[in-house]
C-alpha cells in the first residue's frame, strides 16, 4: 500500500529543491534626490558642481563590482555623460557626495572621462529653456573590468556587456 505521508514529503522536498528564493531588485536612491524631483544647486554647474551621495542595496548575492552611469539624453547633441565610475567594490553600498576629479576614487573604484571630457562627475549644466532628465545608472556586474586608462561611456559600455547581473535607475531634473 502506498504510504501518502511519504509522497507528500517527498514531493514537498523536490518542490523546495527546484524553487530558487526570490530576489530583491537593485535599488539606488540619494539623500539629496527624490525620484522625479530636481536635483539640488550643489550638485549642478548652478552650484557646487559636487557629485551627490549614492546608496544601494539589494545587490545580487554574485556581485564582483559595480558601474555607474549618468546621463542626459535631453541634450542638444544627442546623450550627453556627466560621470562614468566602474570598479566600485562589490561589498560597496554607497559612494559619498563630492567624490574628487580623480581616476581613483577613495572608496574604492575608478572614475572615467565625462561628456566636458573631464575625469568624473561634473553636474547638469543645461542650456537655458527646457528641463532635463539625467538618469543615474547603476549596473551590478559579474567581475571587474578591464579597461585603459580614462574610459570614456563607449568603453565602458563594450565592458560590461555580458557582465550585467542588475540595473538600478534614480533619474532627477534639472532646468536653467
Amino acid at each position: 500500500m502506498l504510504n501518502l505521508r511519504r509522497i507528500s514529503i517527498a514531493l514537498g522536498f523536490i518542490l523546495f529543491a527546484y524553487v530558487r528564493p526570490v530576489q530583491a531588485q537593485l535599488t539606488l536612491s540619494s539623500p539629496t534626490l527624490a525620484p522625479g524631483s530636481a536635483i539640488v544647486s550643489e550638485n549642478t554647474c548652478a552650484g557646487g558642481d559636487e557629485s551627490p551621495a549614492l546608496t544601494w542595496r539589494d545587490a545580487p548575492q554574485s556581485t564582483k563590482s559595480f558601474a555607474l552611469i549618468v546621463e542626459d539624453p535631453d541634450a542638444p547633441a544627442g546623450t550627453f555623460i556627466h560621470w562614468l565610475a566602474y570598479n566600485i567594490p562589490a561589498q560597496a553600498t554607497s559612494i559619498p557626495a563630492g567624490v574628487p576629479q580623480t581616476e581613483e576614487i577613495a572608496t574604492g573604484g575608478k572614475n572615467g572621462i565625462n561628456g566636458f571630457d573631464h575625469i568624473g562627475y561634473n553636474g547638469p549644466c543645461p542650456p537655458p529653456g527646457k528641463i532635463h532628465h539625467y538618469h543615474f545608472r547603476l549596473f551590478a556586474l559579474d567581475s571587474t573590468l578591464s579597461l585603459g586608462d580614462k574610459p570614456d561611456a563607449s568603453a565602458l559600455e563594450t565592458a560590461m556587456k555580458d557582465h550585467v547581473l542588475a540595473t538600478a535607475e534614480l533619474v532627477g531634473t534639472f532646468q536653467r
